[in-house]
């Protein structure tokens, strides 16, 4: 069947009579204008847009240039539209009820709501299935990556978490390559070495002096590289086999947080030659095309939400990217100071 704006419309009554979790909710946006939502941003606020396309291809916006989804199934198209619709109605629900489906527990009353409608969704669309959640954490969500996330947000400890994954890699070939001193990494520098390294010198402990130095490891199949992204480079990154790595940047002056996925020297991306901003991600809102490249991150997303509503979106995404691609950083290593570091072989500057 092809979907049109008609068929959209008569499908969500339908849906809406016999479910009473709809019952107050307002009907799905649709537009066959491609440009709509550029021309109409202001009064939409980040409200989903249905753009129906003349094949019957439906694409979900929720922003000029954010595409939510894009579908051929029309069950697909009343899932996103009952989801944002119910995101608005919780937010309107609270506003009347202060304290009630606001903060950590709304994306788990609209999860509660959309299994009301059909309890077929959170299997299809949103990978939840009866009992634990694929990919859920039984330990502290914070012990593996989440812990460094809002300290990142300040940049804290650095600008730039790397992690990078290949047959063989090692943390310490990776050091060297990217432009560590090697004397410090054959000697085995840690942290706490370093910190007493400058203390010995007479001086104390800055933040300068974080510039100068990095701080690498193994965890699980990755090495972690963490920097303020101001390597002078090394003996040559690209002789030693690494066929996947994430980068994650902060810049707090202009409020630029990005993740970068690559695999076989290609971005994984919805769009291959665009930035990944985290804060394209709020809480309750899938940050990427469903059934794009990054549709897995999503779900891992979805996810964490759900298993964890105590954590900050910040935790949330660093969680999800824990749980989906096996990322992290030893905390007690580092909050210990036995986690390796060097300086690099040549100064650089802040």
């Amino acid at each position: 069947m092809l979907i049109t704006e008609d068929v959209i419309r008569r499908a969500w009554r339908e849906l809406a009579d016999r479910s009473d979790a709809l019952g107050a909710c307002e009907p799905p946006l649709t537009t066959t204008d491609p440009d709509y939502y550029e021309e109409h941003e202001q009064e939409l606020e980040e409200r989903l847009l249905l753009v129906v396309r003349p094949d019957g291809t439906v694409c979900g916006m929720d922003g000029s240039y954010r595409e939510v989804f894009t579908s051929r199934d029309l069950d697909e198209v009343l899932y996103h539209a009952a989801d944002d619709a119910l995101r608005i109605q919780v937010r309107r629900d609270a506003a009347q009820a202060p304290g009630t489906g606001t903060g950590t527990d709304a994306v788990a009353s609209r999860a509660e709501l959309l299994d009301r409608v059909d309890p077929a969704w959170g299997r299809r669309f949103r990978a939840v299935d009866e009992g634990a959640p694929e990919g859920c954490c039984a330990g502290d969500p914070l012990e593996g990556l989440a812990w460094i996330a809002d300290g990142w947000q300040d940049q804290y400890p650095y600008t730039s978490l790397d992690f990078y994954r290949g047959d063989g890699l090692d943390a310490a070939d990776v050091a060297l390559a990217l432009g560590a001193d090697p004397d410090q990494v054959a000697d085995g520098f840690r942290l706490s070495d370093l910190r007493a390294k400058e203390k010995a010198m007479g001086r104390a402990w800055s933040s300068d002096d974080a510039w100068q130095h990095f701080c690498f490891g193994q965890a699980g199949d990755w090495v972690f590289f963490l920097n303020h992204e101001v390597s002078p480079g090394g003996q040559g990154f690209g002789t030693l086999g690494v066929t996947e790595s994430v980068y994650l940047s902060a810049c707090t002056a202009k409020a630029i947080y990005t993740f970068d996925l690559m695999r076989d020297g290609r971005r994984i991306a919805d769009d291959e030659n665009g930035v990944i901003e985290l804060i394209w991600y709020h809480r309750g809102r899938a940050p990427y095309v469903h059934g794009g490249p990054l549709d897995f991150l999503n779900r891992a997303v979805r996810r964490a939400e759900l298993a964890h509503p105590e954590l900050t979106e910040f935790e949330i995404y660093f969680h999800a990217l824990e749980t989906s691609l096996g990322i992290s950083v030893p905390r007690t290593a580092f909050q210990e100071g036995t986690v390796r570091a060097a300086q690099w072989a040549r100064p650089v500057r802040p």
